[in-house]
Protein backbone atom coordinates (compact mmCIF):
# COMPACT_ATOMS: atom_id res chain seq x y z
CA UNK A 1 0.00 0.00 0.00
CA UNK A 2 1.25 3.44 -0.80
CA UNK A 3 -1.77 5.63 -0.10
CA UNK A 4 -2.17 4.84 3.60
CA UNK A 5 -5.57 3.16 3.14
CA UNK A 6 -6.39 -0.32 4.38
CA UNK A 7 -6.80 -3.17 1.89
CA UNK A 8 -9.83 -5.39 1.84
CA UNK A 9 -10.11 -8.43 4.05
CA UNK A 10 -10.34 -10.81 1.10
CA UNK A 11 -14.03 -10.21 0.42
CA UNK A 12 -13.59 -7.71 -2.41
CA UNK A 13 -14.21 -4.71 -0.14
CA UNK A 14 -11.86 -2.08 1.23
CA UNK A 15 -11.69 -1.21 4.90
CA UNK A 16 -12.70 2.34 5.74
CA UNK A 17 -9.77 4.71 6.03
CA UNK A 18 -9.77 6.44 9.44
CA UNK A 19 -10.82 10.07 9.33
CA UNK A 20 -8.38 12.81 10.23
CA UNK A 21 -10.08 13.18 13.61
CA UNK A 22 -9.63 9.46 14.28
CA UNK A 23 -5.95 9.62 13.36
CA UNK A 24 -5.18 12.44 15.77
CA UNK A 25 -3.33 11.12 18.85
CA UNK A 26 -4.60 11.51 22.38
CA UNK A 27 -3.90 14.96 23.74
CA UNK A 28 -3.82 16.69 20.36
CA UNK A 29 -5.72 19.91 19.69
CA UNK A 30 -9.48 19.48 19.71
CA UNK A 31 -11.11 19.92 16.30
CA UNK A 32 -14.63 19.10 15.17
CA UNK A 33 -13.87 18.67 11.49
CA UNK A 34 -11.38 17.00 9.16
CA UNK A 35 -9.69 20.20 7.99
CA UNK A 36 -5.97 19.79 7.37
CA UNK A 37 -3.53 22.35 8.84
CA UNK A 38 -0.10 23.34 7.67
CA UNK A 39 2.63 22.05 9.98
CA UNK A 40 5.55 24.39 10.61
CA UNK A 41 8.77 22.83 11.87
CA UNK A 42 10.72 25.80 13.22
CA UNK A 43 14.39 24.89 13.57
CA UNK A 44 16.93 27.13 15.26
CA UNK A 45 20.37 27.09 13.64
CA UNK A 46 23.23 25.19 15.21
CA UNK A 47 25.83 26.66 17.55
CA UNK A 48 28.23 29.43 16.50
CA UNK A 49 31.11 31.17 18.25
CA UNK A 50 28.67 33.93 19.21
CA UNK A 51 26.38 31.35 20.82
CA UNK A 52 29.17 30.29 23.16
CA UNK A 53 30.17 33.89 23.89
CA UNK A 54 26.50 34.75 24.56
CA UNK A 55 26.91 37.83 22.40
CA UNK A 56 24.09 39.38 20.38
CA UNK A 57 24.31 38.11 16.82
CA UNK A 58 21.59 39.65 14.67
CA UNK A 59 20.76 40.31 11.05
CA UNK A 60 22.94 43.40 10.78
CA UNK A 61 25.85 41.22 9.61
CA UNK A 62 25.65 37.97 7.62
CA UNK A 63 27.90 35.88 9.88
CA UNK A 64 29.02 34.04 11.85
CA UNK A 65 28.88 30.54 10.44
CA UNK A 66 28.38 27.29 12.31
CA UNK A 67 31.11 25.99 14.59
CA UNK A 68 32.25 22.37 14.31
CA UNK A 69 29.86 21.51 17.14
CA UNK A 70 27.12 23.48 15.38
CA UNK A 71 27.49 21.39 12.23
CA UNK A 72 27.08 18.24 14.31
CA UNK A 73 23.98 19.75 15.90
CA UNK A 74 22.58 20.65 12.48
CA UNK A 75 23.08 17.07 11.29
CA UNK A 76 21.22 15.79 14.35
CA UNK A 77 18.42 18.26 13.71
CA UNK A 78 18.23 17.04 10.11
CA UNK A 79 17.90 13.44 11.31
CA UNK A 80 15.10 14.37 13.70
CA UNK A 81 13.29 16.39 11.02
CA UNK A 82 13.59 13.42 8.66
CA UNK A 83 11.85 11.17 11.20
CA UNK A 84 8.79 13.43 11.49
CA UNK A 85 5.77 11.58 10.13
CA UNK A 86 7.72 8.31 10.16
CA UNK A 87 9.32 7.35 13.47
CA UNK A 88 8.26 10.42 15.48
CA UNK A 89 5.07 12.49 15.48
CA UNK A 90 3.65 9.91 13.11
CA UNK A 91 0.34 11.74 12.66
CA UNK A 92 2.14 14.66 11.04
CA UNK A 93 3.01 14.91 7.34
CA UNK A 94 6.63 14.21 6.46
CA UNK A 95 8.34 17.56 5.70
CA UNK A 96 8.73 18.31 2.01
CA UNK A 97 9.94 21.94 1.86
CA UNK A 98 12.56 24.09 3.57
CA UNK A 99 12.53 27.87 4.01
CA UNK A 100 15.51 29.57 5.61
CA UNK A 101 16.70 32.86 6.97
CA UNK A 102 19.45 34.14 4.64
CA UNK A 103 22.03 34.43 7.46
CA UNK A 104 25.13 32.25 7.08
CA UNK A 105 24.41 30.04 10.10
CA UNK A 106 20.81 29.37 9.07
CA UNK A 107 21.71 28.72 5.43
CA UNK A 108 24.31 26.18 6.55
CA UNK A 109 21.81 24.48 8.87
CA UNK A 110 19.07 24.52 6.23
CA UNK A 111 21.39 23.06 3.59
CA UNK A 112 22.11 20.08 5.83
CA UNK A 113 18.39 19.59 6.50
CA UNK A 114 17.46 20.05 2.85
CA UNK A 115 20.03 17.47 1.77
CA UNK A 116 18.60 14.97 4.28
CA UNK A 117 15.06 15.56 3.04
CA UNK A 118 15.96 15.81 -0.64
CA UNK A 119 14.36 19.27 -0.71
CA UNK A 120 15.50 22.60 -2.15
CA UNK A 121 16.06 25.46 0.30
CA UNK A 122 14.35 28.80 -0.32
CA UNK A 123 15.68 31.88 1.49
CA UNK A 124 13.31 34.47 2.95
CA UNK A 125 14.53 37.58 4.78
CA UNK A 126 11.46 37.60 7.01
CA UNK A 127 12.89 34.58 8.84
CA UNK A 128 16.15 36.33 9.76
CA UNK A 129 17.16 37.23 13.29
CA UNK A 130 16.38 40.52 14.98
CA UNK A 131 18.57 43.42 13.89
CA UNK A 132 20.33 44.43 17.11
CA UNK A 133 21.71 47.65 15.62
CA UNK A 134 24.34 49.25 17.88
CA UNK A 135 24.19 46.23 20.20
CA UNK A 136 25.55 43.84 17.56
CA UNK A 137 28.38 41.72 18.97
CA UNK A 138 27.86 42.86 22.56
CA UNK A 139 26.76 40.67 25.44
CA UNK A 140 23.65 41.67 27.42
CA UNK A 141 25.93 42.60 30.35
CA UNK A 142 27.94 44.92 28.09
CA UNK A 143 24.76 46.56 26.82
CA UNK A 144 23.55 47.04 30.38
CA UNK A 145 26.89 48.44 31.53
CA UNK A 146 26.83 51.06 28.78
CA UNK A 147 23.16 51.95 29.22
CA UNK A 148 21.63 50.47 32.39
CA UNK A 149 18.12 49.12 31.99
CA UNK A 150 17.85 49.43 28.21
CA UNK A 151 18.24 45.74 27.41
CA UNK A 152 15.67 44.85 30.05
CA UNK A 153 13.28 47.45 28.63
CA UNK A 154 13.74 45.98 25.15
CA UNK A 155 12.75 42.54 26.44
CA UNK A 156 9.80 43.76 28.49
CA UNK A 157 8.26 46.12 25.95
CA UNK A 158 7.95 44.59 22.43
CA UNK A 159 7.63 48.06 20.88
CA UNK A 160 11.06 49.22 22.12
CA UNK A 161 13.68 49.08 19.36
CA UNK A 162 17.37 48.39 19.78
CA UNK A 163 19.36 51.53 18.85
CA UNK A 164 19.45 51.50 15.05
CA UNK A 165 17.77 48.09 15.03
CA UNK A 166 14.47 46.29 15.53
CA UNK A 167 11.95 45.65 18.28
CA UNK A 168 10.53 42.24 19.13
CA UNK A 169 7.26 43.48 17.66
CA UNK A 170 9.03 44.14 14.34
CA UNK A 171 10.45 40.61 14.31
CA UNK A 172 7.13 39.03 15.26
CA UNK A 173 5.25 40.89 12.55
CA UNK A 174 7.51 39.75 9.73
CA UNK A 175 7.70 36.18 10.99
CA UNK A 176 3.95 35.79 11.36
CA UNK A 177 3.46 37.42 7.95
CA UNK A 178 5.74 34.76 6.46
CA UNK A 179 3.88 31.90 8.14
CA UNK A 180 0.50 33.37 7.18
CA UNK A 181 1.62 33.62 3.55
CA UNK A 182 2.79 30.00 3.55
CA UNK A 183 -0.42 28.63 5.08
CA UNK A 184 -3.06 28.59 2.27
CA UNK A 185 -0.98 26.72 -0.32
CA UNK A 186 0.51 24.21 2.11
CA UNK A 187 -2.45 22.82 4.07
CA UNK A 188 -1.81 19.14 4.66
CA UNK A 189 1.97 19.60 4.33
CA UNK A 190 4.89 20.11 6.71
CA UNK A 191 7.31 22.97 6.03
CA UNK A 192 10.66 23.42 7.76
CA UNK A 193 11.54 27.03 8.59
CA UNK A 194 15.15 27.46 9.73
CA UNK A 195 15.45 30.60 11.82
CA UNK A 196 16.75 32.12 15.06
CA UNK A 197 15.94 32.28 18.74
CA UNK A 198 14.25 35.68 18.83
CA UNK A 199 12.41 35.09 15.56
CA UNK A 200 11.06 31.73 16.71
CA UNK A 201 10.09 33.05 20.14
CA UNK A 202 8.17 36.00 18.78
CA UNK A 203 6.47 33.97 16.05
CA UNK A 204 5.35 31.34 18.54
CA UNK A 205 4.21 33.95 21.05
CA UNK A 206 2.10 35.73 18.45
CA UNK A 207 0.65 32.52 17.01
CA UNK A 208 -0.43 31.42 20.49
CA UNK A 209 -1.66 34.94 21.30
CA UNK A 210 0.53 34.91 24.40
CA UNK A 211 1.28 38.27 26.05
CA UNK A 212 4.70 39.69 25.12
CA UNK A 213 5.79 39.32 28.75
CA UNK A 214 5.64 35.55 28.24
CA UNK A 215 7.71 35.40 25.05
CA UNK A 216 11.07 35.56 26.82
CA UNK A 217 10.10 32.49 28.86
CA UNK A 218 10.19 30.18 25.80
CA UNK A 219 13.41 28.16 25.69
CA UNK A 220 14.78 27.68 22.15
CA UNK A 221 18.17 25.87 22.30
CA UNK A 222 20.53 25.70 19.30
CA UNK A 223 19.38 23.21 16.63
CA UNK A 224 16.11 22.61 18.49
CA UNK A 225 12.71 21.90 16.91
CA UNK A 226 9.52 23.79 17.60
CA UNK A 227 6.47 22.33 15.84
CA UNK A 228 3.28 24.34 15.48
CA UNK A 229 0.25 23.62 13.29
CA UNK A 230 -1.95 26.33 11.78
CA UNK A 231 -5.37 25.86 10.22
CA UNK A 232 -6.85 28.12 7.56
CA UNK A 233 -9.27 29.54 10.15
CA UNK A 234 -6.36 30.69 12.31
CA UNK A 235 -6.60 27.92 14.91
CA UNK A 236 -3.17 26.88 16.20
CA UNK A 237 -1.83 23.74 17.85
CA UNK A 238 1.54 23.70 19.60
CA UNK A 239 3.05 20.22 19.23
CA UNK A 240 6.39 20.93 20.92
CA UNK A 241 8.65 23.89 21.71
CA UNK A 242 12.45 23.92 21.85
CA UNK A 243 12.84 20.14 21.59
CA UNK A 244 16.62 19.43 21.58
CA UNK A 245 17.65 17.50 18.50
CA UNK A 246 20.08 15.28 20.42
CA UNK A 247 17.39 13.61 22.56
Amino acid sequence: MTDGSAEGAGDGTSARRPTLRERRPSGSAMRFDDAEPVTFVLVRHGETAATLARSLSGSGVPGPGLSAAGRVQAARAADLVFRIGRAHWTDLPHPDAVVSSPMVRTRETATIIGRRLGAQVRADRRAQECDFGAWEGLTPDEVDAASPGTFRAWHLDPAVRAPGGESLEDVGERMTALLAELTPDNLGHSIVVVSHVMAIRTALGRLLQAPPSAWRGIRIPPASLTIVRRWADGTVELVCAGTPSDL
